[in-house]
């Protein structure tokens, strides 16, 4: 039996909310008079509720996960990219993230709103979430880490996802990040 009630009541929360905004829309310095859309990092409970996603303009889903179906679909108005991937401490993480991170940023510049989801959304979207982060916005792991946190208290990627993460870290922080990162 699983048993929650050692769990503080923020992780509860979080675990409960659908999905939680990482980062708001803001001005495009390139392109006056048009905006970045909004980040969002959830659960397959968002993606479940489209009124959930239209309320919140989100056109761009990024799917975290190993399921042969996807819940929403190009017919329903959504843009998907699907990451096939368990989370599991053996999983590579690593050959997902380069094209992931790409397809956020070019969303994201576009001013569309992209949700990345798991199944919990917990481990599995955290980490492709931390990567974007890491990648796009110059931040360490323990930074994007603290700030998804903040902002959704049950994210913990695994301990595989983590090293990965680190390698991502370090690799975006040597002289010269133009080179593709596989693994």
């Amino acid at each position: 039996m699983i048993r929650f009630d050692s769990l503080p009541p923020e992780v509860m929360q979080a675990m409960c909310t659908p999905m939680h905004q990482i980062l708001p829309s803001a001005p495009n310095p390139s392109n006056p008079g048009h905006s970045f859309g909004s980040l969002y990092l959830g659960s397959l409970a968002a993606v479940m509720d489209k009124d959930l996603l239209q309320n919140h303009h989100v056109t761009h889903i990024v799917h975290v996960l190993d399921a042969p179906w996807l819940p929403l679909s190009g017919n329903e108005g959504f843009v998907g990219y699907k990451i096939s991937i368990l989370d599991q401490d053996s999983e590579d993480i690593r050959p997902h993230l380069e094209a992931a991170c790409n397809h956020i940023d070019q969303a994201l510049r576009s001013g569309r709103n992209v949700l990345v989801h798991c199944q919990q959304g917990v481990s599995r979207s955290a980490s492709i979430v931390i990567a974007y982060l890491i990648r796009n916005h110059g931040m360490s792991f323990d930074n994007a880490l603290t700030l998804l946190k903040h902002k959704r208290a049950c994210v913990k990627p695994n301990a595989g996802f983590v090293r990965a993460l680190q390698e991502w870290e370090a690799y975006w922080r040597r002289p010269n990040p133009t080179r593709r990162f596989t693994s």
